[in-house]
């Protein structure tokens, strides 16, 4: 979580240097999600997420170096400096892309896992998206024939309250936009504390385990939030200022941080961790920064 958080913060000050190009999604608040199913997950498992995806990338193993380098659109980026912020892929990783259009990946997330089923594998697929995403038409899609044909998958909405600038609420029928529709599917209603690691992590560890062993898929409601705007460009004003307070109050690496102490570990054996993560960001930066920049002849290369 502390790496996640810390990359993404990094990319957010790059992106003040106008370094980084294009805009980016942050995940700022968000990272518990990400951590936990990345540690809950196999080697060989599938990770699709969004846009807002530096962090699922990451957490499956992926290069950091290559994925700030992509940012910066660098030849020696994870994607050749041609996917940038939006789509960062390492399939090598089991990271099979992030996606731009809102829900394109849910159908090709459900096909990852037919196939598994089909090569009877053992896979699991993993499928991240927002809540706005409920609200279209490939979300009930996907879910219907995931349940149908008892798929290896998890779907995973992370419920951060805003679909881009829309509070979730004014355009949604129902007050949990995955969880309430659940039953829908014959699915057990899933919604947890997307900002608590252990309880996303034992979320993780379950779902994961009902899909591997033919059980079939689950819905996963995650409660988060990001710190954020929706992008670098939205100063994210629309937001109510005490709401804001209560979930920054609600910040998953500073409760893990808290719940730590309060079980006894020393805040020196804590110290390490963050100067780990923060030099890895380092070498990382300093590693993207010296890259040469993606060559235009290069544009058509592996298309």
């Amino acid at each position: 979580m502390v790496e996640l958080r810390d990359f993404e913060q990094r990319a957010y000050e790059l992106f003040l240097e106008n370094l980084v190009r294009g805009t980016s999604h942050l995940a700022l608040g968000q990272e518990a999600i990400a951590a936990a199913f990345g540690v809950a997950m196999r080697e060989d498992d599938y990770t699709f997420c969004t846009y807002r995806g530096h962090g699922h990338t990451l957490a499956r193993g992926a290069s950091m170096a290559g994925a700030m380098a992509e940012l910066l659109g660098r030849a020696n980026g994870m994607m050749h400096g041609k996917g940038g912020s939006m789509h960062l892929t390492d399939v090598t990783h089991g990271a099979m892309g992030s996606y731009a259009i809102v829900g394109a990946h849910l159908p090709i997330a459900a096909g990852a896992a037919w196939s598994a089923q089909v090569r009877r594998s053992g896979q699991v697929s993993v499928c991240f998206f927002g809540d706005g995403t409920t609200n279209i038409g490939t979300f009930h899609e996907a879910l219907n024939l995931a349940v149908v044909w008892r798929l290896p998958i998890v779907f995973v909405c992370e419920n951060n309250q805003y679909m881009e600038y829309t509070p979730i609420r004014s355009v949604t029928a129902v007050e949990h936009p995955a969880a309430d529709r659940a039953s829908a599917y014959g699915l057990e209603p899933i919604l947890v504390d997307g900002n608590d690691a252990d309880v996303m992590y034992d979320t993780a560890v379950k779902a994961i385990g009902q899909a591997r062993t033919g059980k079939g898929p689950s819905l996963v409601e995650a409660l988060t939030y990001r710190h954020g705007g929706h992008s670098r460009a939205d100063p994210a004003r629309y937001r109510p200022e005490a709401e804001v307070r209560e979930w920054l109050g609600r910040d998953p690496v500073q409760r893990y941080r808290e719940r730590l102490l309060a079980a006894g570990i020393d805040e020196g054996a804590l110290a390490p961790i963050d100067s780990e993560a923060q030099a890895k960001v380092d070498q990382a930066t300093e590693e993207a920064r010296q890259g040469p920049p993606a060559a235009l002849e290069e544009i058509e290369a592996q298309v």
